[in-house]
C-alpha cells in the first residue's frame, strides 16, 4: 500500500500567521528606562546588537530607543563601551 503524498493530504484547518511582540506593546511593564547620553554616543551599535527586543533602532544617523517596546532590562546600558547609556527609574 502506497501512502499519499503531501499533495494528497486532506486539509485539516488554516495556518495562521506567527505572532510577533509587534503586536503588543509591553514598555509599560519597565521600571528603569534607559536614556542616552548623545554627546558620549559612538554608534557603535552594540546597545542595538544586543537588546533582546528590539527596542533599539538606528535611523541612519543615530541609535534612539523605542519605548513602546523597551522593558528597561539594562541590557543596552552594560553592553555600551562608552556608558552613553544609562537607566533612570520609570516616572509614572
Amino acid at each position: 500500500m502506497k501512502l499519499p503524498g503531501w499533495k494528497e493530504l486532506v486539509n485539516l484547518g488554516p495556518i495562521l500567521p506567527a505572532s510577533t511582540s509587534k503586536e503588543y506593546k509591553t514598555g509599560d511593564w519597565r521600571t528603569f528606562r534607559p536614556e542616552i547620553d548623545y554627546s558620549k554616543c559612538t554608534t557603535c551599535m552594540f546597545c542595538w546588537l544586543f537588546c533582546p527586543d528590539s527596542a533599539v533602532k538606528f535611523d541612519g544617523q543615530k541609535v534612539y530607543i523605542d519605548y513602546d517596546y523597551c522593558k528597561g532590562c539594562g541590557v543596552c546600558a552594560a553592553e555600551c563601551p562608552v556608558k552613553a547609556i544609562t537607566m533612570k527609574e520609570e516616572e509614572k
